[in-house]
């Protein structure tokens, strides 16, 4: 049988998702564990990827198992065997062909960015000093939605087949304490989220016109797009399924 563990955690401590040598991972800290407390060994098939340092509020992983599942024990008995930046929220059961990386229909981030030096988002925000123009990096993020192919905001030298990605929504929203950028689409590449939000941080101090999205995306060249942001402000919030897939 096959069931869709739904989690989330505090990427600081980990080199992110994917297991890695040499390196902690949460998907390890996971499995380990699983194969524990079900006695048998393990292996979780996560949603994507996410890079060292990132956080997940909204991830979602599939298992293998024979055994009989009792979910409300299994998830008590998981949350007291994981360390506190991990913990589960639900297990589901699901179809067979089900498989929490290729059936998601749309992923969802958000990137944090605070505007001054505060020592609570010390490890979850980037921190801007300078004056930002909202309105000016929303025009700008509203221009990405008009096109498909991202090459230009892709981590260089990467193996994937196609830099296409359907971006359906990408805003800035004032929270108050912190600038939130939201971003959905059917998929992301490696290090896109982080790449666009340092193109558009930069169209925020006027370094760049909301126009110059325009160019950079039609360029397909990673260099012409901003630096990279910190990954401690980015989170996978949402990871959304198709109802037909779960039993």
């Amino acid at each position: 049988m096959r069931y869709f563990i739904e989690l989330s955690y505090k990427g600081t401590a980990y080199h992110g998702w994917q297991n890695q040598p040499n390196a902690k991972s949460v998907q390890e800290v996971l499995e380990k564990a699983l194969s524990t407390l079900l006695r048998e060994s393990m292996e979780l098939i996560g949603a994507g990827r996410t890079d060292s340092g990132v956080h997940a509020r909204q991830m979602f992983a599939h298992f293998d198992t024979a055994q009989n599942v009792d979910f409300g024990e299994l998830v008590f008995r998981l949350n007291s065997f994981l360390p506190q930046d991990i913990a589960v929220a639900g297990i589901k059961k699901v179809a067979l062909e089900a498989h929490a990386r290729f059936d998601a229909i749309e992923r969802t981030y958000e990137y944090w960015v605070v505007q001054e030096k505060n020592p609570f988002y010390m490890d979850s925000a980037h921190c801007v000093l300078r004056p930002l123009d909202m309105s000016a990096m929303n025009e700008a993020a509203h221009i990405l939605m008009e096109y498909q192919d991202f090459e230009c905001f892709s981590k260089s030298n990467t193996d994937v087949k196609t830099f296409l990605c359907d971006v359906r929504t990408a805003i800035w929203k004032n929270d108050g304490e912190k600038l939130i950028f939201t971003i959905s689409a059917n998929r992301f590449l490696r290090n896109m989220v982080r790449a666009i939000v340092g193109t558009l941080l930069d169209v925020g101090v006027h370094k760049r016109k909301p126009e110059a999205i325009r160019t950079i995306i039609e360029s397909k060249d990673r260099g012409n797009a901003g630096a990279s942001v910190p990954s401690k402000g980015l989170y996978l919030t949402k990871v959304s399924y198709p109802e037909t897939i779960f039993t």
